[in-house]
């Protein structure tokens, strides 16, 4: 009977499990074979030799129009081959059928079809173990699921984690810089001062125009300043100022 009869061949498959040192012999075996393989090593509890480790973050917030990125970092067992291949999916948060939105072999394969067209870029580098892509332009109708799945040969199995994406209106935001705080600073002082000259002038002219008015009456306060400022300007009023100024002076008759 073949190697590949069935899963009773199981034990005779381990010889080939040592792959760090029979990877060419790996190569030379065919895909289907290869998931016989896999399935004998996961059969008997050995699967952890070929698994990988996937983690992206749970929910991303974006901004409408700001560029943003889903991060996916993995983990192999195995050097990274020309064969691995990377794949993000995306299911609306309606809901609906999951879409390949990226495809990375050797080289990053963007979509070119539906409403990810042209706004999908390659930021990751397999050889560090980043999966990463970035959404250009984001809108509120690209919210939902973004699942990533890294594949490197013979690590196929994998944990699956979810991205869920929420996209908003960035809200008015003002953040005082070392120019602005400069500048109010210096300014505001000066715009406080004019808007006091300003309404004191105001003021004042209102004064003058209600003055000019026919029937105005004057105050008892206006009416003894006028008084006082006429008494200075009579004779009686003059002499009184220089009587004065002669009981100030303290001057000595000299000897």
């Amino acid at each position: 009977m073949s190697l590949w009869g069935g899963s009773h061949h199981c034990a005779s498959v381990f010889r080939l499990l040592d792959l760090h040192t029979h990877q060419c012999l790996w190569d030379t075996i065919a895909s289907d074979k290869k998931q016989i393989l896999v399935f004998c090593a996961c059969s008997t509890g050995a699967c952890s030799a070929l698994s990988l480790e996937i983690k992206a973050s749970a929910s991303v917030r974006a901004y409408v129009g700001e560029q943003v990125a889903l991060r996916c970092s993995f983990k192999s067992s195995f050097p990274i081959a020309e064969s691995l291949t990377i794949d993000w999916t995306y299911r609306p948060i309606a809901g609906g059928q999951m879409e390949t939105i990226f495809h990375y072999q050797s080289v990053p394969y963007p979509t070119t079809v539906g409403k990810f067209k042209d706004r999908i870029s390659w930021v990751g580098n397999v050889a560090k173990g980043d999966a990463s892509i970035a959404i250009e332009s984001p809108s509120k109708s690209d919210n939902g699921t973004f699942i990533c799945s890294v594949k490197n040969p013979p690590d196929v199995y994998h944990n699956i984690p979810q991205t869920t994406l929420v996209v908003t209106e960035r809200g008015f935001s003002f953040q005082l810089t070392s120019a602005v705080l400069l500048s109010i600073l210096v300014f505001l002082p000066s715009i406080i001062v004019v808007v006091l000259l300003l309404v004191r002038m105001g003021r004042k002219f209102a004064v003058q125009k209600e003055k000019k008015k026919p029937g105005y009456k004057k105050s008892s306060i206006e009416v003894s300043d006028e008084s006082e400022h006429t008494g200075t300007g009579t004779c009686l009023g003059k002499l009184r100022d220089r009587c004065l100024n002669c009981v100030d002076t303290d001057e000595e008759d000299p000897y």
